[in-house]
């Protein structure tokens, strides 16, 4: 069967059996926790995955993640759970990070900061994957360390455990998610960006094996803005005054990529943009 148009697939061949994963753009408020706990046991099964990954920093309320909102994720079958600039934003968090393995959050906050930046998860049947978390710099509003300094520490740190990595790399500028991208050829299996709620066009392998997509897009509401109801949004943008940015309930969706992993040497083999409804 040929491959879907959006499918962007590297030449290896033959190819080995693949590790394949599911990486969900950021879960906004309780329409996007619905759509992971109705969608992703639909996916794993059509889709054959192997592992799902997903940004859950906007699942409580829009706003950060509480002890409530990360079990009903990890229950709907996600297996770890990233984060980024809302992180602080409910003070479950800390609790999660102090008591959940299956958490982490940027890498490159300062040193002492509590919680993990990246893990390595060990299922049945699979090889070890590791999954490290971190956050841009450019038009963000904290001041974190160099990402591309705190990804050679950590990838070397997961590449001594396994060849297999994914980054989720919470930014602004595209710029820089592409850079950080060209950055971790060969070194990562694939890195994909969230944070922006805007499913990029761009997925691709790069020379050295390296899957890339600028951002995930986001798990919610799309009938508004990035997730929220829109005629709030643009009353600020009008008059330019306080506004509360409800959540939006309508044109639910899934939002991620689909990465099929070399399961020997941890490069990319594929990856494809993934839209589905909850309908």
């Amino acid at each position: 069967m040929a491959p879907s148009p959006g499918l962007r697939r590297a030449h290896f061949l033959p190819q080995p059996r693949a590790v394949k994963l599911l990486f969900i753009g950021d879960i906004v408020g309780e329409p996007g926790r619905r759509a992971v706990k109705t969608l992703v046991p639909r996916l794993r099964d059509r889709l054959g995955l192997h592992l799902v990954i997903a940004n859950g920093e906007n699942s409580a309320g829009g706003s950060g993640i509480s002890l409530a909102t990360a079990k009903e994720i990890f229950d709907g079958g996600v297996d770890v759970i990233t984060a980024g600039d809302h992180l602080w934003d409910n003070r479950d968090v800390s609790q999660i990070m102090a008591t959940e393995p299956r958490f982490v959050r940027p890498a490159n906050y300062p040193a002492g900061v509590p919680g993990q930046g990246s893990t390595v998860i060990h299922k049945a049947g699979l090889p070890p994957v590791g999954v490290l978390n971190l956050q841009g710099r450019t038009f963000m509003a904290a001041a974190l360390d160099n990402p591309f300094a705190v990804a050679v520490a950590e990838v070397e740190k997961l590449r001594a455990q396994t060849p297999i990595i994914f980054v989720d790399f919470h930014a602004e500028a595209t710029s820089e998610k592409i850079a950080l991208g060209w950055f971790l050829d060969g070194k990562v299996s694939a890195i994909v960006g969230t944070h922006t709620h805007v499913q990029t066009a761009d997925e691709r392998i790069l020379p050295q094996g390296t899957a890339c997509l600028s951002d995930a897009g986001f798990t919610g509401g799309h009938g508004g803005v990035l997730g929220r109801e829109w005629p709030p949004i643009v009353e600020r943008f009008l008059r330019q005054t306080p506004q509360r940015f409800t959540i939006c309930e309508t044109d639910v969706k899934l939002h991620g990529c689909v990465i099929e992993i070399d399961d020997t040497t941890g490069k990319a083999l594929a990856i494809e943009r993934l839209s589905e409804s909850l309908s």
